[in-house]
């Protein structure tokens, strides 16, 4: 019933067509039952009538609401079938450029034959550690999920299969690339590198270009990746399937060889390939049967390049790459053997010459048996020539073998160079398999392929069957088998006994078996038998198997050829006698080793936590093993392969070719259906579609569906309530079924439930504009009401005035001039009395103001004459003071002088009275003389001694002259020796006073050599009563040891009583006999093993307290030591110096034990304690207060200690508690004021501006310190770098949750359909991060760094990463989730960010930077909710923007509508954008690097506290510190 209700006017449906597979229709008039055609509309707007089927009756299948439309999982369509698959598909890549979408647990990935920046580091960083659901499916979605269950659960396989040239390679290349990535490589030796180096040598051995594919993959690849406990690659192993060997001597049209072959030709001329003689790819019969040797953008010689570059990656040494590329060339040289005759039994000279001198082999022998064979017989061995067909056939067998057989050696190499040296815990296996095929010709290779592809789809049919089952058991759901495609018949029809390979291996065993006899077998054995084999009409040598995925006509022609795979003999024994030492190495052992189609591994048996059976052979068949045919092998292969992948966890990935001709974004519909039908994906659709494919949580239903309740509908009991609402909206109770978590929807429930909400929500907008429309109506009428009745007023009123207009022209001039004879007589009269005011004003005006102004002048005057006597009077008095200052001047300058005059007049008379003494005889002999004149005169003679005298008198003066000047000489230099004396008896003085500085400082230090004399004797006292101690314990041991002995001796001492029990076993129970002796026994015995333990427990104490003493003494000894070396060294000093060294010894000692112990300390308080009861920065105060007095003390070294010590101390803590963000911020904040306080007590004028003197006198005096300056600068931007982890780990997991997925505004988002991969809920369940939860982390970062005293600038740049952390982990998962590009998320995007900004301003953080930060989510969010639709709307994206092109034009290609009533952005709108959007130069990356760190800077703050009144508390224990 709900299905015939959906059949209504205008619904839509999908009817066949024979060119788009299916198309769309619109019904024109509702379908009634029993109609047989139906009214349908196209989208071209042709109308149609569809004719029902009247057998079956069945309708078409109906199209899914537009919301549902491109969603990420098919299985969260409503209507589950081919057309919605087909059409979701294509809605996503065309429209919408993406080009992964899942299936329940399968990947599809469409080739897109374009490159895309969808895989790069930064979106591999975006997936990891992330829920499959959570993000657009993508590769890298399916590795984390294999990783993430390698790691809880078991082994992992991830299975990539699709058609040749639909991106298999590529597809498995980048999940290892995204193991290499995320788990990194447990060694040095980089396994991670070493296994993506090998898909370049894998791709140029193993790859070729076809008509569908230019890299083609044509062989079958198993690689396990091998990962140790914690989860890292520690190596690899490489399975290979069925190598295409026909392609290295044949080629189709348009199709290539392998490309080895054509990097060596492009290489031909470097010099070390001159040897090989090679040439145009062109030249050679190997390489130039495609025509086509050179693939556009592909340049062989740079690959040839990468390949040698790989090889020597993984160890392959110059010699030996040189040993492959000259095989290589053998094979080229090898085909362009000719053979001379149809008998052929010569063949060309020169090719083959260049193949035995490469090969190293003889010619004559290699072109004997190339022409020649050996036949045995039972009696006889024949030769004989062969024909050049099969001459031909031969050389090209051989070709083929060689190449084979180095396949297999190189996998070999690089499975040796990838094996773990270490025991691998867990692997992750890659299957890269060629998908189903069908060609117009399909021989041996597409009935191997599609037979592997068999197996796989069975398994892969068994495994979604098995995840059904095991979910309705879960969920509790009673289940009913449901119907599936098993393909195990068509399997049987090909391995079974008699099934198509037994019958093809018996027919190789037939001497005279062929293919025609093969193709008889098979239609006597199966045709019409089994219903799965046909024949064709036409032939007698092909044959049908009706395959999963199609019907296949394979060609019996060369079957058993291919099969047998034989190789002459004689051939092969040339090649092993080589002397090219590389050649024989491919062919040792061969016997033993599996044919290259084997999917035996090369290398190691991989470990598994699983029971995976080795692939290796049995033993006893090694021998036999080479006579296996291809077909046996592979199935053997198969068979190993399907064990090991059953013994894992599967992952599907579908390849898709969305057209033939490798058009970038081209869908080609019939294509891509064939293959959805090949590769299981309707399938899974299909068994999905037979049970209960929608799901919903009961949470999840109530929010979507809450608008179908009323109030009274609604309990507390979500489950219950949901019961109810379905038991009224779905009368069909097998259309549903409650689980315990979830609600199960049969197909079409869903779109059925989705119609019923739209046609409420319709009603509901209905109702709404009804009321809005009413309102505006009335609203306008009563605006239209309002002005009729002001229009009509007015008119009335004109028509009033046209009627009395005379009348009132005549009264209007009468008043008039009334009005102007009154108007004149009021004016004049107001005019008079207004005059009269004024004069009246005027004089009593103007007889103030003269009256005024004579009072002033008469005060004026007044105060001139008081000006002039006060002047007069102060200028007397000055007069008079300096008078009196010049008189006293004067006196005492006179008073000088006269003092001066008295001094030379006191010099002058004691120089008369010393000239006096000196010359006293002089007089008197004078006086004699004269006296002798006297006489003389008297006496003859007289006048000769007169003129005797007076010669003498009259020279007299000019010798006091001389005398006079002598004296004043002397006097002189007497004055100058005062002088000397003087400054010489202050020298001597100050010489006094260091000597008696001296006496005091000796008498100092020897007070002080007396006192470590005296502190010397006490250790020596110490040690004394050490040693006594230690005798006491030595005594108290042996007494221990005499009393363990006598315990052992009572031990003996029980041994003989019970030796002695033994012998007296009768005498025993004769006194025994009331059991007293048996008791008091047992009670022995339980007091025997008391005391023995009692005895153990004192010898370990005792042994533990010795150790200690003995730990004690060793140390004391060395202490001991120590100090009787230093004793003895100081000895040999003189005593100065002696007393010098030991006190420098002492300070130095005890000062580094307590800057060790303040450093200790301080990096040991606990954070919080610090910051909230003590002031910011305490630590780094002590720390510069240390530094400080090692500078006074001018001690280089111990500077130099303290600073080291500080820094490797703080990188220790941290390295011990690095992930605790107050620890790190305390750090941070401590580290940074340490560095101001270096700067701003160095000494420098540019840090010294806004000290305070006391400041200044505090700064250093010694030392310059800039070099650990800048060490701590380093050091705190590490903690930065820290810190800014430390927070981003903490945010991390709550931004996706927050930003994102919570529902702020309530009632805004609505919950869509999803699929089986389901996401996380928006509705907050307890545990989940919210909003909130962000802002209360923000708020606590916040406070912490403030209590912490970090510096404002430093605090703002922190905000500034935090946000935009916050803004670029948001934007990253906006542009990775389709499910979050909606109108509606971006509103909530919006909000949040509001609340963040508001954040900010309470914060006072908004010139922080940090809300320019989210300028990117901000527009991306506005990108969301702005109109795209028109160009006007596009003129919006124009402008510079923080987004980046491919930003934008990614969130429109994500824009997904939520509610039917939203649009979808058309492709011409998103073209019109990009066209607008072509000139602008961005980055054309796609996310955000969240791990990027802005630079840090330490803007220089100083500060205002003063160090003197820095107090440390008691509580700190820190009393070891003292203020100096």
């Amino acid at each position: 019933e709900c299905v015939i209700e959906m059949f209504t006017q205008s619904d839509l449906v999908w009817i066949p067509d024979p060119e788009e597979v299916w198309k769309s229709a619109e019904l024109l008039k509702d379908y009634k039952p029993g109609d047989k055609v139906l009214q349908l509309r196209l989208e071209e707007g042709k109308d149609l009538e569809y004719s029902l089927d009247p057998k079956t009756k069945e309708l078409p299948p109906l199209r899914n609401p537009d919301i549902l439309v491109g969603e990420n999982d098919l299985t969260a369509l409503s209507y589950l079938h081919e057309p919605a698959v087909l059409h979701n598909l294509k809605v996503r890549f065309i429209d919408s450029k993406l080009i992964y979408t899942y299936c329940g647990i399968v990947l599809v990935a469409i080739n897109p034959y374009e490159q895309l920046p969808i895989y790069g580091e930064d979106i591999i960083n975006a997936y990891s550690g992330q829920n499959m659901g959570d993000m657009d499916p993508h590769i890298f979605a399916v590795a984390e999920e294999a990783y993430k269950q390698m790691a809880r659960f078991r082994n992992q396989s991830i299975i990539v299969s699709g058609e040749s040239g639909a991106g298999k390679t590529v597809s498995a290349k980048y999940a290892m690339r995204y193991f290499a990535t995320v788990s990194g490589s447990a060694s040095e030796a980089n396994v991670e590198e070493k296994v993506l180096a090998s898909n370049p040598i894998m791709e140029s051995i193993g790859n070729a270009k076809t008509t569908r594919n230019d890299n083609s993959s044509r062989f079958g690849k198993y690689i396990e990746i091998g990962f140790d406990k914690r989860y890292r690659i520690i190596g690899a192993n490489m399975r290979t399937y069925l190598l295409e060997k026909s392609r290295v001597v044949f080629q189709a049209e348009e199709e290539r060889n392998y490309h080895i072959f054509y990097q060596l030709c492009a290489s031909a001329a470097l010099p070390e390939f001159k040897t090989l003689r090679l040439g145009n790819a062109n030249y050679f019969h190997y390489t130039k049967q495609g025509g086509s040797p050179v693939i556009d953008g592909v340049d062989d010689a740079k690959e040839m390049v990468n390949t040698r570059q790989a090889c020597t990656l993984l160890g392959i040494s110059d010699s030996y790459q040189m040993g492959i590329f000259r095989i290589l060339a053998g094979i080229l040289h090898l085909g362009n053997v000719e053979f001379a005759s149809r008998d052929s039994d010569s063949c060309t000279h020169e090719p083959l010459t260049i193949f035995c001198d490469l090969m190293g082999v003889e010619y004559e022998e290699m072109a004997h048996w190339l022409c020649h064979r050996k036949l045995a017989t039972a009696t006889e061995t024949y030769i004989k020539p062969i024909s050049k067909l099969h001459a031909i056939n031969a050389r090209d067998a051989l070709a083929k073998h060689i190449y084979a057989n180095l396949f297999n050696w190189i996998v070999d190499h690089v499975n040796k160079a990838l094996h773990a040296a270490v025991k691998q815990h867990s692997f992750i296996g890659v299957l890269d398999i060629y998908g189903f095929e069908t060609f117009e010709i399909n021989s041996f290779e597409q009935f191997c392929i599609n037979y592997a592809n068999e197996k796989l789809q069975q398994q892969f049919n068994m495994h979604v069957f098995k995840l059904e089952q095991e979910e309705y058991m879960k969920e509790q759901i009673p289940w009913t088998l449901i119907d599936f495609y098993d393909n195990q018949p068509c399997i049987n029809l090909i391995e079974a006994k008699m099934g198509v390979l037994d019958l093809l291996d018996e027919e190789c065993k037939m001497p005279k078996g062929s293919d025609d006899s093969w193709a008889q077998k098979l239609y006597n054995t199966h045709l019409n038998k089994c219903a799965l084999f046909e024949k064709p009409r036409m032939s007698n040598k092909a044959f049908i198997i009706k395959h999963f995925a199609d019907k296949v006509e394979y060609q019996c022609e060369g079957f058993l050829e291919k099969n047998k795979d034989t190789v002459y003999e004689e051939q092969i024994r040339v090649l092993k006698s080589s002397k090219f030492k590389l050649l024989p190495e491919l062919f040792q052992d061969e016997e033993k080793v599996l044919s290259p189609t084997s999917a035996a591994p090369s290398g190691r048996v991989p470990l598994t936590r699983m029971p995976v059976k080795p692939a290796k052979a049995r033993p006893g068949q090694a021998s036999k093993e080479h006579k296996k045919t291809v077909g046996h092998q592979f199935r053997n292969s198969l068979h190993l392969l399907m064990e090991t992948l059953n013994a894992t966890t599967p992952h599907y990935v579908r390849c898709i070719k969305p057209n033939d001709f490798k058009f970038p974004f081209t869908f080609d519909e019939k294509r891509a259906v064939q293959q959805l039908r090949a590769c299981g994906v309707l399938e899974t659709i299909r068994i999905s579609a037979a049970g209960f494919p929608s799901r919903w949580t009961y949470q999840e239903f109530f929010s979507r569906y809450r608008v179908l309740m009323k109030q009274r509908d609604v309990l507390g009991d979500r489950k219950q309530t949901c019961k109810n609402v379905l038991e009224k909206l779905i009368q069909d109770k097998d259309k549903y079924q409650f689980g315990k978590t979830k609600i199960f929807f049969r197909a079409g429930q869903v779109a059925y439930l989705e119609k019923i909400r739209a046609d409420k929500l319709r009603a509901a907008c209905i109702r709404i504009q009804k009321t809005i429309r009413g309102w505006l109506m009335r609203k306008k009428y009563m605006r239209m009401r309002k002005a009729a009745i002001t229009i009509q007023r007015h008119v009335r009123g004109y028509q009033a005035y046209v009627m009395i207009y005379a009348k009132f022209l005549r009264r209007t001039r009468a008043a008039i001039t009334i009005q102007k004879f009154q108007r004149m007589y009021v004016v004049r009269k107001r005019y008079r009395c207004m005059r009269d005011a004024t004069i009246a004003l005027q004089a009593l005006l103007r007889g103030y103001m003269v009256r005024n102004k004579y009072q002033m002048m008469l005060r004026e005057h007044k105060s001139v004459v008081i000006q002039k006597h006060v002047r007069g009077w102060l200028a007397r008095r000055r007069y008079g003071r300096t008078l009196r200052a010049i008189v006293y001047l004067q006196c005492c300058y006179r008073r000088m002088m006269a003092k001066r005059e008295l001094k030379k007049l006191k010099i002058e008379a004691r120089s008369v009275e010393r000239y006096k003494k000196l010359h006293i005889g002089l007089e008197n002999k004078i006086m004699q003389l004269q006296r002798k004149i006297d006489e003389q005169v008297k006496a003859p003679g007289l006048l000769e001694n007169v003129s005797v005298v007076v010669s003498f008198l009259t020279a007299l003066p000019a010798w006091r002259f001389t005398q006079n000047k002598e004296y004043k000489s002397l006097l002189e230099k007497m004055t100058a020796l005062e002088v000397t004396y003087t400054t010489e008896t202050e020298k001597l003085r100050g010489d006094v006073e260091r000597l008696r500085l001296s006496e005091e400082e000796a008498r100092s230090a020897t007070s002080r050599v007396l006192s470590l004399q005296e502190e010397i004797a006490k250790l020596r006292t110490e040690l004394h009563h050490t040693q006594a101690e230690k005798k006491s314990i030595e005594e108290r041991a042996d007494k221990y040891k005499h009393e363990t002995e006598q315990a052992c001796m009572g031990s003996q001492m029980h041994e003989r009583i019970c030796s002695a029990h033994s012998g007296l076993a009768q005498d025993y129970h004769m006194l025994n006999e009331d059991g007293e002796l048996w008791l008091a026994y047992e009670g022995l015995k339980q007091a025997n093993r008391l005391l023995e333990s009692q005895l153990q427990s004192q010898r370990k104490s005792h042994e533990n307290e010795l150790e200690s003493l003995r730990g004690e003494i060793q140390s004391l000894k060395e202490e001991n030591n120590r100090q009787q070396q230093l004793l003895a060294q100081n000895l040999q000093l003189p005593p100065e110096a002696r007393i010098e060294a030991s006190l420098q010894h002492e300070i130095t000692r005890l000062t580094n034990e307590n800057l060790t112990m303040c450093v200790c300390f301080s990096q040991e308080l606990k954070p919080r304690g610090v910051a909230v009861n003590l002031i910011p920065g305490l630590p780094a105060y002590i720390l510069f207060m240390c530094v400080r007095h090692a500078d006074y003390l001018n001690d280089d070294q111990k500077v130099r200690s303290l600073l080291t010590s500080t820094i490797n101390g703080i990188k220790k803590v941290l390295k011990k508690r690095g992930d605790d963000f107050e620890t790190v911020s305390f750090w941070l904040s401590n580290t940074c004021r340490f560095l101001h306080c270096l700067k701003q007590y160095s000494g420098e004028e540019g840090f010294m501006k806004h000290n305070t003197p006391r400041q200044n006198e505090h700064c250093l005096t010694n030392f310059d310190l800039a070099e650990y300056r800048q060490v701590l600068s380093d050091l705190a931007i590490q903690i930065y770098q820290q810190l800014v982890r430390v927070l981003e780990n903490i945010l991390q997991p709550m931004i996706v949750s927050g930003m994102l997925e919570h529902e702020t505004i309530q009632g805004v988002s609505g919950v869509k359909p999803t699929g089986l991969r389901k996401r996380t809920s928006s509705i907050a369940d307890e545990g989940t991060y919210t909003l909130d939860s962000i802002i209360r982390q923000l708020n606590s970062f916040h406070s912490v760094m403030c209590q912490h005293g970090m510096d404002p600038e430093l605090i703002k740049q922190v905000v500034k990463q935090m946000f935009y952390i916050i803004g670029a982990v948001t934007l990253n998962n906006l542009l990775l989730r389709k499910d979050m590009c909606s109108w509606s998320k971006g509103m909530q995007i919006r909000y949040n960010v509001s609340q963040l900004e508001e954040w900010l301003r309470d914060k006072n953080l908004m010139n922080s930077g940090a809300k320019e930060t989210l300028e990117p989510l901000i527009q991306a969010a506005q990108l969301l909710q702005v109109k795209k639709k028109t160009d006007e709307d596009a003129e919006y994206h124009e402008p510079e923007s923080d987004c980046s092109s491919s930003q934008i034009v990614k969130v429109l290609n994500l824009y997904t509508p939520v509610n039917e009533f939203e649009e979808r952005v058309l492709v011409s709108f998103i073209r019109t954008i990009q066209v607008r959007l072509r000139d602008r130069k961005d980055s054309p990356q796609l996310l955000m690097d969240a791990k990027h760190i802005f630079p840090v800077t330490f803007p220089f703050n100083p500060s205002s506290l003063a160090l003197e009144t820095i107090q440390i508390p008691a509580s700190l224990g820190l009393g070891f510190i003292s203020r100096v």
